[in-house]
């Protein structure tokens, strides 16, 4: 696949790079570039980031951060199963356990939430960091909304870091679903507040919060240009051929 010229291997992470070192001077690049590729593609254009992982695993398998990658590629493509076998492969290489909580999410994109509740309660769990353990609390939420269980999920959701004020980088995302699986159990009032509290936390707009807050407060919004322009009048038919053609303002989205 076509690499663009901006792109030269070296916006890798370190640790990636390092972990490249025990390839060929020539082949760790050409793995770098793929690696960029997939990097840069993977929230916009998750098919195309798969192709790259995919040149990438061909050049470079016995490489954790490869597989990693291909992973990660495959999950946002919703190819749960070959994102699975690249997540334990890179756990396999590592001995980390950081993967774990992704690897419990694609057990539930497979059907198998029971699977993924039971990864919640592993040992593993504990290895984790902060961002990881919210994290896996996430899946397990999710997990218990794909078994209905409406009531056990939110419970699962409650945990010091939902009750905190400070913002870390999870805060906007569990506050999100803990709004959800509340509107989910009927809950709106509820609902309500802690999609506002999402809302104040999501700096970056990872979430949708604020368009799920707008939808429960009533607001609709409405395309101006598409009003002023069902406005306008008709012209006469005479004068229709009258003036040039040209691209209005009405046509941008």
């Amino acid at each position: 696949m076509p690499i663009p010229e901006d792109v030269t291997g070296d916006e890798i992470d370190k640790d990636v790079r390092q972990e490249l070192q025990s390839l060929p001077k020539t082949l760790a690049e050409d793995v770098a570039k793929n690696l960029v590729m997939v990097a840069r593609l993977i929230d916009e254009d998750p098919e195309g980031a798969y192709g790259y992982s995919k040149v990438a695993l061909r050049l470079a398998s016995r490489v954790a951060a490869v597989r990693e990658a291909a992973g990660f590629a495959a999950y946002a493509t919703q190819k749960y199963s070959e994102a699975l076998a690249e997540f334990r492969a890179a756990r396999r290489m590592t001995g980390t356990v950081e993967l774990w909580p992704v690897m419990a999410d694609c057990e539930r994109g497979l059907g198998r939430p029971e699977k993924a509740l039971d990864m919640a309660g592993a040992p593993e769990v504990h290895k984790l960091d902060k961002a990881g353990q919210v994290e896996m609390r996430l899946v397990a939420a999710g997990a218990r909304r794909d078994m209905g269980q409406l009531d056990a999920a939110i419970v699962t959701l409650q945990s010091p870091e939902l009750a905190s004020n400070s913002v870390q980088p999870w805060t906007a995302r569990l506050r999100y679903a803990y709004a959800d699986a509340l509107l989910a159990a009927g809950r709106e009032r509820e609902a309500r507040e802690w999609f506002a509290k999402a809302v104040e936390a999501d700096r970056d707009g990872s979430t949708d919060a604020s368009d799920r807050l707008a939808e429960l407060d009533g607001v609709e919004f409405v395309d101006a240009l598409a009003e002023d322009a069902s406005d306008e009048p008709g012209e006469p038919a005479e004068a229709a051929g009258t003036t040039d053609a040209s691209p209005e303002d009405g046509d941008k989205h």
